[in-house]
């Protein structure tokens, strides 16, 4: 793949740029420019440090070499960094996107964020995780004196909102500052792919780990994988078959990543958009799969569908994050007095069902098992 550039369509960054504004002015640090610093403030913060204890697919019940919340961000920032290095964007914003890109996750994986947002739809509302990330990086993050949240850019904070969905203006006006008429810059399009090449290549890997994905059915269901398992079997015929297996399955990165790169400068340049501007007025996402490749990544999506994130292995998993995140919600909206005071100084303000939402999404897999333990007695 050659080397491709579109540094005029990043976010620039500097002093002058009106994307790295915080809501309260603090001086520039002397080396470290803005997106460093949202970085780092991120990689502070206690909810970022939840992560590792947050299932991603598998349960510590299982084994603890299978990635969780935090692991999975890192794989996704090394993807993120990697193709804005290769795009010649913005880096630093990039990495800073990935890091926070899955802060607003709950307990439990997808199964706990699909319990705890059918709780809210009962009573009217909605679990949005993007949405929750930006509460706890702009009001539940407490550390600095002067302001309340990390302080973060602008261009950070509308990353976060922005990076995996576009929201109707009509429909959020409390989000007006973002431009929701507009796209995100080319850096927070990224995180969306980079979250899907590293979820769709390590759930492979842990799936057949857990022995609930075989080689032979896993070749079958995914054409892009057994293309590059061939390929290595053929060269290294007397190899052992795990080094043959993860060989193939980074054979399987590299292209979705390559693919992506390539595409994302074909569309932008094909477009003839030479700047920011041209890629927020675009009549879509720029940052895409090529059509074939777009087509491989859905047929592996829905083998993991069907293989792995619905298989009976999993049913006990899926189950218990059902019982506890429900059966805590209902518990707590019965008996907010024994919500912490913290959560209970909330209630008049936010209403309890936001407020036991709230403490429920920040909490740990092991945490709110024990919470649902106490609860019981």
């Amino acid at each position: 793949m050659q080397a491709t550039s579109l540094r005029f369509c990043a976010v620039a960054g500097d002093a002058t740029d009106p994307l790295t504004a915080r809501a309260h002015n603090e001086p520039r640090h002397s080396y470290r420019g803005p997106f460093q610093r949202d970085r780092d403030r991120i990689i502070h913060a206690r909810a970022f440090r939840r992560l590792a204890g947050k299932t991603q697919v598998f349960t510590h019940r299982y084994s603890d070499h299978f990635r969780n919340r935090l692991t999975h961000t890192i794989e996704v920032t090394q993807i993120a960094r990697t193709v804005a290095a290769a795009l010649e964007l913005n880096e630093d914003l990039a990495e800073t996107l990935a890091l926070a890109h899955d802060i607003g996750h709950p307990p439990f994986g997808h199964a706990g964020e699909q319990a705890l947002d059918r709780q809210l739809r009962a009573r009217g509302m909605r679990f949005d995780h993007n949405l929750h990330a930006l509460r706890i990086v702009e009001h539940f993050e407490q550390r600095y004196v002067e302001f309340r949240g990390l302080n973060l850019t602008l261009a950070v904070r509308e990353g976060i909102v922005k990076h995996s969905h576009d929201y109707a203006p009509a429909d959020h006006p409390e989000l007006r500052e973002y431009f929701l008429d507009r796209l995100p810059p080319l850096e927070a399009q990224s995180i969306d792919l980079a979250d899907e090449i590293a979820y769709l290549t390590a759930d492979i890997d842990d799936g057949i780990e857990a022995d609930i994905l075989s080689l032979d059915d896993l070749c079958c269901g995914v054409p892009l994988f057994a293309d590059f398992y061939r390929q290595v079997e053929g060269k290294h015929p007397e190899a052992a078959g795990k080094l043959l297996f993860h060989e193939a399955l980074k054979g399987m990165l590299n292209a979705l990543v390559n693919d992506l790169i390539v595409t994302t400068h074909t569309n932008v340049t094909g477009a003839g958009i030479g700047d920011l501007e041209g890629v927020r007025r675009a009549s879509r996402r720029l940052v895409q799969l090529s059509p074939a490749m777009e087509q491989r990544r859905r047929e592996a999506k829905e083998y993991l569908f069907r293989r792995l994130y619905h298989a009976e292995d999993l049913d006990q998993s899926h189950a218990m994050a059902e019982e506890t995140i429900s059966g805590l919600f209902e518990h707590w909206m019965k008996h907010p007095e024994q919500l912490p005071e913290t959560q209970q100084s909330q209630l008049e303000a936010e209403g309890a069902p936001r407020v036991v939402a709230d403490y429920i999404a920040g909490m740990t897999d092991n945490f709110i098992a024990d919470q649902w333990r106490l609860a019981r007695r």
